[in-house]
């Protein structure tokens, strides 16, 4: 199940994609991970999905990573006595601590943290910016809007505020119940919702205590101002366009894309570019030309995965959509001009001995055109230093750790294997020549570096670099 691109392909199951056979079938079509919606999914339904993806994993032999992706607090309206009223431009609305059904001159708004954060000149999104209303006085317990783009409004659509920074944590009561169960059964990936600063990546990592890696959704306005923070407290970033677009002017969403893939790669992080990208193959067995743009865009900048949403959960072409997007990552990585791209965005190395090691690897590879660079790794950290530098050469992962394998399955170009550990370097080298020949990577004759740190099994301790070559006894058993 050797991949033809680097790029990873991360895929939401739903109704459509819930039973082994499809599961099977995305995986094969290209999927490198599988993403659970707590939105939608009860706690029985995740262990069911969890436990399927881990048969398909015994199938296949190859890690696959499970990312739970937490719902967050949804802001919504209350209801109205006849379902629903028509709002028109200029008009005066109100939004209130009454719980009476409202009408077309009011609603109850039953967040008290928003009436109280408000002030004049804030904007209020609703029902995902459809309409607009902006504040002109606010109070405790009540605000007076003006409806700026009118339309028809009913019970309790959603509510966006970007302007207004909500002193509010990311995680709901419903998000704390969802997080343990999932991490009792043993994901990978915990996707945060609604961030707005590093201190809701804090408290989410207080609650996992290392039982997953904490992925960050940027789709707030509040999250860009202090991207920073945030990706220094989170173990990945995810760029959610959908929810980002409806907050923030569309124009600006492609540079913000850009400046998060760019700066998550600066600092070895997974970027995972999600939303919309093949949307119209919810319906349609091929997407638009537009769409598929889209995605070579994400590939070309170098982003470690790009996700699919409703197209594999709820469409009506999943394993089209998954093998639609595979196809088009191994086309651009055909292409001599990605080689170029990927290399004008390339950091410097960091100061530490990992990234100098990693570094050294890439260009040693790149001088001697080796087959490939292998990675002895028991947390995933020297695979995901040597991923940042987006070597022209495969990267081969080889672990002892389950978990670092299921990690490293987003992250850009790495190809991970599961096995014991070595005894020393002799049989790490030995080893890993013959991994990287039964996998395809390199040819009898051919050559590898090996990189890894030694005392073996210390994790971040990349410390060495080792030139092998790939014998003709390498499909020895090992």
């Amino acid at each position: 199940m050797r991949r033809l691109r680097r790029i990873k392909i991360l895929a939401t199951l739903g109704p459509v994609s819930s039973d082994s056979a499809m599961i099977r079938k995305l995986f094969e079509a290209g999927a490198d991970m599988f993403r659970i919606n707590m939105s939608h999914t009860p706690h029985d339904k995740m262990r069911e999905l969890v436990e399927t993806i881990r048969n398909v994993e015994n199938n296949y032999g190859r890690p696959i990573g499970i990312l739970v992706d937490l719902q967050g607090p949804k802001l919504r309206l209350g209801s109205f006595t006849d379902g629903a009223v028509q709002l028109h431009n200029g008009e005066a609305f109100v939004l209130d601590s009454d719980k009476t059904p409202g009408d077309k001159s009011r609603v109850y708004l039953p967040h008290p943290e928003i009436l109280k954060a408000l002030r004049p000149g804030h904007a209020l999104l609703l029902d995902d910016g459809k309409v607009r209303l902006i504040a002109e006085e606010t109070s405790p317990d009540r605000a007076l809007t003006r409806v700026v783009v009118g339309g028809r409004m009913s019970d309790r659509k959603g509510v966006s505020l970007p302007d207004t920074d909500l002193p509010v944590s990311a995680m709901t009561t419903k998000d704390r119940a969802d997080l343990e169960a999932a991490l009792q059964t043993g994901i990978d990936w915990i996707a945060l919702s609604f961030v707005q600063r590093g201190e809701d990546v804090a408290e989410a990592k207080k609650l996992v205590r290392g039982r997953a890696s904490i992925m960050s959704k940027i789709e707030k306005p509040q999250a860009i101002d202090r991207l920073a923070d945030i990706l220094e407290e989170s173990d990945a970033l995810m760029v959610a366009r959908g929810d980002l677009g409806v907050e923030l002017p569309l124009e600006r969403v492609p540079a913000l894309q850009k400046q998060m893939t760019r700066m998550a790669r600066r600092a070895g992080k997974p970027v995972v570019v999600a939303t919309q990208m093949l949307e119209s193959m919810i319906t349609s067995p091929v997407p638009t030309r537009a769409e598929v743009s889209d995605v070579a865009t994400a590939v070309y900048e170098g982003a470690d995965a790009i996700m699919l949403s409703a197209e594999s959960a709820a469409g009506k072409f999943p394993v089209e959509a998954v093998s639609t997007m595979n196809r088009i990552g191994e086309e651009v990585e055909r292409d001599p001009i990605f080689r170029s791209v990927i290399n004008a965005q390339r950091p410097e190395p960091e100061q530490t001995a990992g990234d100098a090691i990693a570094d050294a690897a890439r260009q040693i590879a790149e001088t001697l055109d080796l087959s490939a660079i292998i990675c002895w790794t028991s947390s995933g950290s020297t695979a995901m230093r040597v991923a940042r530098e987006r070597p022209k050469s495969p990267i081969v992962a080889i672990t002892p750790n389950i978990a670092a394998g299921r990690k490293l399955s987003v992250v850009w170009g790495v190809h991970c294997v599961v096995a014991d550990d070595a005894h020393d370097q002799d049989d790490m080298v030995q080893r890993a020549n013959r991994i990287a020949f039964r996998d395809g990577f390199a040819r009898a004759g051919q050559r590898v570096i090996v990189v890894a740190g030694v005392p073996l099994g210390t994790p971040g301790a990349t410390n060495m670099l080792r030139i092998a070559n790939v014998g003709s006894d390498s499909d020895a058993d090992f």
